[in-house]
């Protein structure tokens, strides 16, 4: 055992990638759902043949992917799916240039429309309040910060109203992008009527939900990344 421990750097990232491929399948074929436990490091670590050390680094990463839970003095579990990690990796892709702001704002226009879409068909009755109430916050949050928050919420929304869950955290994974974004966009709606414009087509965009119409929420949600964030992608493509 205190051999494994003195192993060159490339020798222990291999060590560790194999610790965590266990664990993912210790996983699958024990067919775990959230929140199960798992055995502990010093089980995992006497099943590969590793150390203790070794078998806590890949938990250590397993944890910062969100696939399990890990906390002082209990068992590790099995994590729940988080867009937070999609959205270090988006983030850093266009911090690093591998992506623009237009690329982004592409995909999710085309993930929004189809929320929207089945937000329509899905909605429970507290949804579609929600999603009201958010539209209709907008008119009157004159704070920026306040504002991002409940223009966030709002697509947050609408997104979890769909039924499928990947579409959430798809759409939550853009949060830390549209914290700049928002403002942007709100910025360049300089007049009156412009802002006016701006929050009438959320409002559209809700009571189409509401009344359970799809084909007129995909055209509100398109109206409104045209009108609010059309100008700003055309200045970055």
């Amino acid at each position: 055992m205190t051999e494994m421990i003195r192993v060159d750097t490339a020798t222990r990232g291999s060590l560790v990638e194999r610790a965590m491929d266990m664990v993912r399948d210790y996983i699958e074929t024990h067919d775990l759902k959230v929140g199960d436990t798992l055995p502990g490091e010093g089980s995992f670590a006497a099943e590969l043949g590793v150390s203790r050390p070794v078998m806590r680094e890949a938990f250590g990463a397993l944890a910062a992917l969100r696939l399990v839970d890990v906390g002082n003095g209990r068992k590790p579990r099995v994590g729940a799916i988080d867009g937070s990690v999609m959205a270090a990796s988006m983030g850093h892709a266009v911090n690093t240039a591998q992506v623009s702001l237009a690329h982004v704002w592409e995909v999710r226009r085309t993930l929004e429309l189809r929320t929207a879409e089945l937000a329509a068909q899905n909605r429970s009755e507290e949804q579609a309040r929600a999603i009201l109430s958010a539209a209709h916050g907008l008119s009157v949050e004159h704070d920026e910060e306040a504002r991002t928050n409940a223009d966030t919420l709002f697509h947050q929304t609408i997104a979890a109203a769909s039924g499928n869950p990947l579409f959430y955290q798809i759409v939550r994974s853009f949060e830390q992008l549209m914290a700049a974004a928002i403002p942007k966009a709100w910025s360049g709606r300089t007049t009156a009527e412009e802002r006016e414009e701006t929050l009438a087509l959320h409002r559209e965009v809700a009571e189409a939900i509401a009344a359970r119409s799809p084909e007129r929420a995909r055209a509100a949600m398109e109206s409104h990344f045209a009108s609010s964030i059309g100008e700003m992608l055309r200045d970055q493509v």
